[in-house]
Formats: C-alpha cells, structure tokens, sequence
C-alpha cells in the first residue's frame, strides 16, 4: 500500500497504544501483522476508534489469536453461547449482544482489509453473525415471554414456536459489513395463550415477541447496536401484522402477492424456530416461487421491476450507485434469478440462494456461455469487495462512490489501486460488462421485431375489412385465403371468450404479427411439397388455442423469438406435432434449445434426467412422479421427431431412440411399483429393488426394437418361481407369487391411468401364456414348460421379437436361455411354412385395410408384416442348425445374419432390407402427419412387387422348398 500521508486514524493508534502499556500487553512484532494493522487503520475509522474506545475487545482478540482465525457459523455459535450463558435480563442481554457484535465485526474487518479472507469467507462470516444474534436472542426472550404471559398453543393444542425468515442478502448468506437484515415472522397456527395472567391470541403473543426481538438487535445505546432489522417485505408491508400464520401467509401468496415479492422469495431462508416448522413453510412457499411449467412471464415482470429501480435512481441522481446503478450487483442478480424463477420448477437444482452458485449451474447446464458467467462472477466479486470497503471506513450502509478526493483516494488503496482512476476505469469495464449482458437476457423482443413487408401484422391489431384482409393474406400466400380469415377470425373471437386478462391481451398483441409473418414465409423455405401456409396456421392456431389462458406459454413465444419459429416449422411439417403439443402445452418448453431438440438422449442420458425429474419427489405422492414420467415421455418423443422432421438422425435410428424411451419408462415405473409395494407386503425373501425377482419382457415392436410415434407396448411379466409360495416379510404379508402378480398391476395401473398429462404409453399384455385369460405374472420355469408343450406356432414366431427390457438382469439371463432352447427346437419345415402361412392368410383377412386407393403398409399384400413373417419362418426353419439366428430380435439383423449363412435364395435378403426400410420410413412419415399407416395405392410399387414375389417363392409353392 502507499503511504503517502498518515492515516487521520493514527492518533486512535496512538491511544490504543498508550492503555496496553499501561495494561503491559505485548504487541506482536512480525511484519505481517504491522503491515495488516497499517491496512486496517488506514481502511477503517470504525476499527481504530473502536480499538482506542473499547481497548479490552482488540486486546482479547490479539491474544486468543482470533484474527489469525477463520470462525465459521459453528465457532461464533459457540462463543456467543458463552457470552450469555450468565444472562437473565433484557437489560444484560442488550448488553452483551453489542459487546459480541463488535469483537466479531473488528475481527471480520481486520481479516477483509488485511486480505486475510476471501470475499466468500466474510459474506459467510457476515450472515452467520445475523443468523446467531437472532437465534440466540430468540432462545432467551421466548420463554421469558413464555413466563410473563403464558404459552401460545395452536388449535389442535400443540406449543407455538415463532419461525424466523431471512430474506434478502442475509437469505443468500451473503450479508455485507454494514447491511440491514430483512426478516419475516411467522408461526404455525393460530390459536389462544394459556397459562397467562389474560386473554391472550397467538397473533397478540409473537407480534409482542417480534417487537422485542426487533427492539433488542437495533436499538441505538452507548455500545451501539447489533443490526438494523427491516420488516417490510412482509405481507402488506408496515400495513400487515408483524408475524402471521402459515395458512394466512399461504392465503397471502396465492391471492395478493406481486411478482417482486415472487422474486424476493428466492433467497427466503429459516434462520431461527423448530427446524421442522420452517422446512414446513418453505415447502408450501416453494409453489409461489417456483412455477410447475417454464415460466417466461417473470423475463417482462423483472424488466418492468427493473425500470421502475432504474426510474429511482435517475430521480435520486444515483449513478455511482454500485449496488442499483447501471451495471451492478441488482443487474447480476437479476439475471442469475430470471433463470430462476422461469426454470426453478422443473429444475430443482436452480432453487439455490447465493448467485455465484446460480451463474455456476446455468454455465453448467449450457444456459449461460462460460465466458458471460465468468464475466458476471468476476464483475460480482469486484463490486461486492469495493462495497465491503466503502462501508468498513464508518461501518455506515452506503452504496454510492465517495466524491471527496481523500475518500477516493483511501477507497483506491484499500483495493490495491495506484489512484482513482485507475480503479475507475477497472470498475467501468466491469459495469459495462455487466450492462450488456443484462441488455442481452433483458431485450424487449418488441423492439427487434423484424419489418413487415406483407403488411400482415395489423390483420390481427387494427383488422381491416374482411375483403382487404382476404387479399393482403392472397398476396401473402395463402392457398384459401377465405379459410385463414376465417380461422383467424374464430381464433379471435375464442380469445375474447376466454375472457383473458390484461397480461394475455398484450402478449397475444405482441406475438400474433410476429407469428403471421412466420407462418406466411413457412412454405417458402420448406423441403417438403406437403407444407403449406393455410395448413401451418390450422395447426399452430390449434397450439395457441390451447394455451390461451397460460400467459407464460404467451410470454415464452413472445420472449423467444427463435421458439417461435421452431412452432411454426415443426407444426408446418407435422400435424402430430400440433397434435401433441395442444395436449400438451408442457411441451413448448422442449423448443427453447435446439441444441438439446434436435440431439435426442441415449439411455444413460434418459436415466439422468429421470433421476433429476424424480429425484427431488416425496416417496409417499404417486400422482407427481407419473406425472412427470409422462413428461418426460412425451417431452423425448418430441425430441425425436424434431431430430426426424428435421432429418438430423437417420431413419433407422428413430426406432432405437423411441425403444430407449420406452425402455428408461419402463425401467422407472417397474421401480414405483416396487416402492409402493414394499412397505405395505415386504419383500420375496432376499430380493431387492435392483435384483427383484421379476422381468418385463417387450415383444413386437418394442422387442424387436422398432417402435413408432404411436407405438403401444405388448408386454410380457415373469418372476423367479424360487419360493413362490414363501411370504413376503412385511405388515400385510402375501407369498412372492401373489407380490409379483400385485407388482405387474401395480406396473399397469403407472403406465396405463391417464393423469393430467394422459397416458405413459397404452399396454397390450395379450401375448402373454393362455393370451387374456392367462395369469398376467408367471414364473419362468411355468412360461417355458408352457412354449415348449401349449404354445403355437404364432406364440414361438413372438418369441422371435422378443427381449428383456426392465428387470432383474439374472433373470433376464434365464428368459434368454429359454428363449433361445425354444427357437432352436428341430421343426418340420413344412408343416411350419403351412401354419405361418395359414396365421398370415387370417391375419390379413382381418386386419388389412387396403382399399381400391390406398396400401396399408403394414397388413397389405408386399407390405411390412409379410416380410416379418418370412424372417420369422426362416429362424424357427433353421435355428437348431443355425443357433446365432437366436442373437437378435429386429429384423433387420435378422436380415444380415440370414444373408450372412446364405439361408435365403441370391439377393433377397437384399431385397427384403431394402422394402422394409422404405415401407418403415412411409410408416414413421405417415405417423408424424398423423394419417393412419396407409399410402397412395401407386406408392412403393416396386418394393411391393418384390415382397410378394418372393412371398410366393419362399412360402406358398411347396415345390420350390429353398432348401431342396
């Protein structure tokens, strides 16, 4: 540091200096400490008067060698529980908090200017010093409250304790050397005091005890006080009683609070009361804070938050404010607590109060560049610091730069800089970092609007005549102009029924001419021949519809504008889309990313964004995880298509990920069943939820790992017959075989009850032992006596598609053993190529929807099912000679392996691969435009042909056996 003047706290130096001679204490004589002393005096008037005043404070910290010492919440606890152990008056109690609030701020301040602590380290320091003063004077005043006026009870009769939240800086813990401390007073239900000496109610007893608590911490006397306390940001403010019920602050939160005070409850935290009682309280606040769904409404209620401070500190002339002016704390904080309050609710991870922590997770999660976070933590850090330094001089709140030249000067060197300006300039380059990231988080999307050139956007603000408006949506494009007018028109009016509020109002006006725009440019840049304006609008108006009376979903579209646009393309080119979307509005949030959209997750992938989706869930509440598990579904089906749509993946991986979907559903509903039935039965003997004794087996689609948009999942259940008839070992025992069978329900009724969000995916266990009437669980040695001596031959060309995919790994093992013995039975070819030809012939007379115009892809003559059928027939032809035919369920590796043993006649494997992936791909494209699995009968003709050729050849003429 410079020292080219000497300190004006040198003389308190000197006095200090005076009384430990007389006291004949030593000082420590190494440089560190001398050169830490010159720092500290010459950074704090508050610590050299504070030493020549109360000399015994400075001198016991030198000798405990506290200064050396980093205390922590535990320590101070501690020590100020021994500082009152002696108390028993309001009087000694005032006292001794001041004498304990000033050694702890001398040694915080010594510790911060001597750079002995991280800033971290005295924001912690600072809060825990708020947290213990409060709740060690709560411990004393209440029950002397208790003995002067009796015991507040609650109205089911149990004690009252007052519950104490921390807002603001001391919430986050993150308390400057001089700040106020916001609180807010509650307790659990209302209610009378007994055993007073008069009528009391609870609301009388704790504002009584709030008025003293307050009263004790910020009263000024001679030694000062503790902290100045703030109550204002209670319900209603000063107008609103000091401490409430938890049912009146609930009432409060639903029906009057303002956003401002949605956001102030990010950093709420209990500090004070029975621990349970404020976990209590923050659960039934956390639905205020946080929303269920992305809640893009908060962007525009902080922006508007954000101009009325801005409006303050122009009236005040407060531009050097480092805390609320242009570029500061509050602007860092706005846009760590915007990511908060739009994505807390589905990512609990989020609901965290310091803001370092938030910037670190939305670097994390990708939200925020690596290089904003480190800008806005940096920014963070250098003004939190020079706050610290402003208010240390005088122990004074003050946010604002000093304008005297000596202020200046002492501000510059306690934070290592030459002079002022050169501390200046680093802070404007941090100030103006910090402004234009919030610029970017906080621009108004109005005023980038792009310019209309088809004159579209007052169709819906100022609409002209219906014949004007019919020709400017002709010009635009639009094939049926009359239609679309018409469709805007019975949008309009929905709206109007809707009877939406102001808000909705103003986000529809701002979002339809951007949409229309949208919507009018669609089927120029589009590949597809089936896109088209007038088809776009009927299915996003549908979307719209839907979401009317959800202002966020309006403010989300209206605050993204590139989510916008992907609604429009996605819904251009898929009515499923729409379709979906409408059902389910949840879904918009999937179009924020087009990172994630358009890259759908693996099963490792899948499984981590259950655990965080599930994670965070009561065990007790059903209802919620299968909510979210059909979020979660639906959400990833989404994905996928977007990729297929789109063409980011390849044909043949759109199955893989719809199985892997299906399969991580599966996987976590098996496991919620369990969860539930294990504490009401117990569980089979030695089983648990990893190695449970119980399979599901996918057969069809999902076995053969092919499955669709519209897919249902055929299901098979085993368990491990081994001590079937031993009962479980819980309340209401049951034997293991009755436990599985209540399991597979169980499964069933997760998966199949519709639930806000519908249906995880509709189940068909018809292919299970005895189809209907069969049992729906059976053990495996049950189902292998069963294939081997009941099942027909249709039962075993199942089993070809069948496999695992939730469970018991080692029971998995013993299904594919059986499985395998099964297929590679020896077979009479013949009499196999007649019964899967006759279950084909019945199949198709039942099922085939081919008409004079159109080809059912799948039942038709050359379509999917007969080529299923002829691979199907070759692996039970020639599994016994053959076992590798037994590897595989999907046909396409089936394909490769028959082709690879030369087991079908010269390229028709080939030629089999090649139909089946064309038919598949018109399948899935037919699926996303939501018509059923039907073409033009002039579609796919040759591929068609050639199935039915070799239909013929391998499976009708018995003179041509292929294996002669």
């Amino acid at each position: 540091m410079h020292h080219s003047t000497p300190s004006p706290n040198d003389n308190h130096w000197q006095d200090w200096l005076a009384w430990a001679a007389e006291a004949g204490i030593q000082l420590p004589q190494d440089a560190e400490f001398r050169r830490a002393r010159e720092r500290v005096w010459a950074g704090s008037e508050y610590v050299a008067l504070s030493a020549a005043r109360h000399p015994r404070i400075f001198a016991g910290l030198l000798a405990s060698g506290d200064l050396k010492r980093a205390d922590g919440a535990a320590t101070m606890t501690a020590a100020l529980r021994q500082a009152l152990a002696d108390v028993n008056d309001e009087a000694a109690l005032t006292s001794a908090l001041r004498h304990f609030r000033r050694a702890q701020m001398l040694r915080i301040i010594w510790r911060d200017l001597a750079d002995w602590a991280s800033l971290e380290e005295t924001l912690a320091d600072l809060s825990a010093l708020g947290d213990v003063c409060v709740r060690e004077s709560l411990a004393l005043l209440e029950p002397w409250l208790h003995a002067e006026l009796g015991e507040p009870m609650g109205e089911d009769g149990s004690p009252q304790r007052l519950v104490v939240l921390a807002m603001g800086k001391l919430g986050a813990e993150e308390l400057n050397l001089s700040s106020d401390i916001d609180l807010i007073f509650a307790y659990p239900s209302r209610g009378q005091v007994q055993g007073g000496p008069r009528a009391l109610t609870n609301e009388q007893f704790f504002t009584r005890l709030c008025q003293r608590l307050v009263k004790l911490l910020e009263m000024q006397t001679p030694e000062g006080y503790v902290f100045r306390v703030d109550t204002r940001l209670r319900p209603f403010g000063d107008a609103g009683p000091l401490a409430m019920h938890f049912d009146a602050l609930e009432t409060y939160y639903e029906a009057h609070a303002r956003e401002w005070e949605r956001y102030a409850m990010i950093k709420a935290r209990p500090i004070a009361g029975p621990p349970q009682a404020g976990a209590g309280l923050m659960d039934m606040l956390r639905p205020f804070v946080y929303r269920r769904y992305l809640d893009f409404g908060a962007i525009d209620s902080l922006r508007h938050l954000k101009s009325l401070i801005d409006q303050e500190v122009r009236r005040k002339g407060m531009a050097d404010n480092i805390k609320l002016g242009p570029g500061g704390i509050r602007e860092i904080e706005f846009i760590g607590q915007s990511f908060q309050l739009i994505r807390g609710g589905r990512e609990p991870e989020l609901q965290v109060r310091p803001i370092l922590q938030v910037l670190r997770y939305l670097r994390e999660k990708g939200l925020l560049a690596p290089e904003v976070v480190a800008d806005l933590s940096e920014a963070y850090h250098f003004l939190r610091l020079t706050e610290n330094r402003l208010q240390a001089w005088a122990d004074r709140q003050t946010h604002s730069l000093p304008t005297r030249e000596a202020e200046r000067e002492r501000l510059a060197r306690s934070l290592d800089f030459a002079d002022w300006p050169s501390f200046l300039a680093r802070l404007g380059h941090h100030r103006s970092l910090v402004q234009q990231h919030f610029d970017q988080v906080f621009a108004d999307p109005a005023s980038a609007a792009p310019a209309d050139e088809a004159g579209l956007s007052r169709l819906w603000t100022d609409p002209p005549e219906e014949a004007m408006a019919i020709g400017q949506l002709r010009q635009a494009g639009f094939h049926d102009p009359e239609s679309a007018w018409e469709r805007l028109e019975q949008f309009r009016q929905s709206a109007q029924r809707k009877g939406l509020g102001q808000t909705a109002l103003q986000r529809l006006k701002s979002l339809m001419p951007c949409l229309l725009e949208q919507i009018a440019r669609c089927e120029a840049s589009a590949t597809d021949a089936e896109v088209s304006p007038d088809l776009t609008l009927k299915r996003v108006l549908h979307v719209l519809d839907a979401i009317l009376g959800r202002t966020a979903y309006l403010s989300l579209l209206v605050e993204r504008p590139d989510a916008l646009d992907m609604l429009v393309r996605l819904c251009a080119m898929s009515p499923w889309f729409s379709e979906r979307t409408a059902r389910a509005p949840l879904l918009l949030d999937e179009l924020l990313d087009a990172r994630r959209l358009f890259a759908p997750l693996h099963r490792a992938d899948l499984d981590a964004e259950l655990d965080s989706l599930l994670g965070p869930l009561a065990s007790d509440d059903l209802e919620q995880p299968m909510e979210r598990l059909r979020q979660f579904a639906q959400g990833n089906q989404l994905r996928v298509a977007a990729a297929d749509i789109t063409g980011a993946i390849p044909l043949m991986v759109v199955s893989d990920y719809l199985s892997e979907i299906a399969e991580a559903a599966v996987a976590r509903s098996l496991n919620l069943a369990w969860d539930g039935l294990s504490p009401r039965h117990g569980v089979p003997a030695g089983r648990d939820r990893q190695h449970n004794g119980f399979l599901v087996l996918g057969y069809g689609k999902l076995g053969g790992i092919e499955l669709g948009y519209h897919s249902d999942l055929d299901l098979v259940f085993l368990y491990d017959g081994e001590g079937a008839m031993d009962a479980t070992e819980g309340e209401r025992p049951v034997t293991a075989a009755q436990f599985y069978i209540r399991l597979g329900q169980r499964l069933i009724h997760i998966m199949t009850t519709p639930t806000y969000s519908g249906v995880l995916y509709e189940i068909d266990m018809r292919l299970r032992p005895d189809g209907q009437k069969g049992m729906i669980a059976r053990s495996l040695d049950s189902f292998a006596a069963y294939q081997r001596e009941e099942a027909w031959t249709w039962e075993h060309q199942a089993l070809v598609r069948a496999r695992p995919v939730a469970g018991d790994p080692k029971l998995g093992q013993g299904f594919a053993e059986v499985r395998r013995a099964i297929l590679q039975l020896e077979r009479d070819p013949e009499k196999l190529r007649a019964e899967v030809r006759e279950m084909r012939a019945k199949m198709r007379a039942n099922l085939d929807k081919s008409n004079a115009r159109q080809f059912d892809l799948k039942q038709g003559r050359g379509g999917i099912a007969d080529i299923e059928f002829m691979v199907q027939y070759a692996v039970l032809r020639w599994a016994a000679q053959y076992p590798e035919l037994t590897d595989w369920t999907d046909n396409i590796r089936l394909l490769e392996s028959l082709k690879r043993l030369d087991l079908l006649p010269g390229d028709s494997a080939e030629v089999l691969t090649a139909a089946y992936k064309s038919l598949r791909a018109a399948y899935h494209r037919n699926a996303l435009r939501d018509a059923p699995g039907r073409v033009a009968n002039d579609q796919l003709l040759t591929e068609r042909e050639r199935v039915e050729q070799l239909w013929h050849s391998l499976m009708d003429d018995a003179q041509s056996d292929i294996d002669s």
